[in-house]
């Protein structure tokens, strides 16, 4: 795959989080990871409009970048262009975890031990989703390579581990932060660092 078409899918899924429904923002990355791209094309625009999902003019860029290369019809992506500013992050985040998870996070310990030290991972954090039901884990990542393909295998973990919809932000290093990754990494704790030195830490200890 084009690594610019991929790059742009991979930031326009990021700015989708906390927008778009869990449900569907995995699935949409897992097929990134997997290479689907057709897929991909043919569904996210009408997932956008369904949901009345506005994107902002980088946004947009991005979906035209990333999407039309591979068939997205070209009405439903023009129909996303909102006239206003995207909407502020509507959650809240905590970096402790609620009394329902165990002492012994096996979440947290399986990711420790998938990624310390990896190769082209920097920072691995994690923080608590507020606002919206139950409070919702959220892995926050740093990486230099492969950042659809490491998404897609961090969620099948959680998956495996009981979580349907995973929340897993991989992000490059040199990456404006939208309001709700900036909300997450406010409140979130560490859970490992990678074999990349990122030179500075993403949020404070």
């Amino acid at each position: 795959m084009d690594p610019d078409i991929e790059a742009a899918c991979h930031e326009l899924l990021l700015r989708l989080a906390g927008r778009m429904p869990d449900q569907l923002l995995w699935r949409y990355r897992d097929w990134l990871g997997e290479g689907a791209m057709t897929t991909l094309a043919r569904t996210l625009p009408r997932t956008l409009l369904k949901h009345n999902i506005d994107l902002d003019q980088p946004e947009y860029r991005l979906l035209v970048a990333g999407l039309v290369p591979h068939g997205a019809d070209w009405h439903q992506v023009s129909s996303t262009l909102g006239v206003d500013e995207v909407t502020e992050n509507r959650y809240t985040f905590s970096g402790g975890a609620p009394d329902w998870v165990n002492s012994v996070d096996s979440v947290s310990a399986l990711v420790h031990a998938t990624l310390r030290g990896r190769p082209d991972v920097g920072e691995v954090r994690q923080s608590w989703r507020h606002g919206d039901g139950s409070p919702k884990r959220v892995l926050l990542i740093t990486a230099t390579a492969g950042l659809p393909r490491l998404t897609g295998e961090l969620q099948r973990v959680l998956r495996v581990l009981g979580d349907e919809e995973p929340s897993v932000e991989v992000m490059p290093q040199r990456f404006d932060l939208p309001a709700y990754h900036r909300a997450a990494l406010a409140s979130s704790e560490l859970i490992c660092t990678g074999a990349v030195d990122t030179g500075h830490r993403l949020a404070a200890a």
